[in-house]
């Protein structure tokens, strides 16, 4: 694997496929009718519906590069895990130091990170420092509020 390989799950490079073939024909097609209607309106300099549906189409073949780009460069990782190790797709619970507070993350590629759910990269500064460790494992990783330690209490 290179620096370039985007690391993603068999579940979100089927979701980035769907996407990009729905911009490629579903929205280009209503960008394509947006921009025949606003052409028809007239004066294209001063039409407010014309420039907006400009804006539209290129953000959406933006997005439809970088998604050619990523899928291009995804490494689909499947669940090949080793059951007492953190690894991709692992799911494990931390503790800090000094709390009672235990915390559940699964380990993800960056693509699929949002940590409102709990999907942690495994190249953020946390996800990093959990790769390879096993339950009882005790780390310690550098923060904006300096270094953090915690234990690893389980690993699924």
């Amino acid at each position: 694997m290179t620096d370039q390989d985007t690391v993603v799950s068999q579940e979100k490079f089927d979701e980035m496929i769907k996407e990009l073939e729905n911009l490629k024909t579903v929205r280009r097609t209503e960008i394509a009718e947006n921009l025949e209607y606003a052409r028809s309106l007239g004066d294209l300099s001063e039409n407010a519906e014309y420039q907006e549906a400009r804006e539209l189409q290129a953000a959406t073949e933006e997005r439809i590069r970088k998604l050619e780009e990523l899928v291009k460069r995804a490494k689909i990782v499947t669940d090949g895990k080793k059951k007492d190790v953190v690894g991709f797709s692992s799911t494990v619970t931390i503790k800090k130091e000094g709390s009672g507070d235990a915390h559940e993350y699964t380990i993800v590629g960056s693509e699929e990170a949002d940590m409102r759910i709990h999907k942690l990269s495994h190249v953020s500064p946390l996800g990093a420092a959990l790769m390879g460790k096993k339950k009882g494992d005790v780390f310690t990783f550098e923060t904006p509020n300096g270094k953090q330690t915690y234990m690893v209490e389980k690993v699924a």
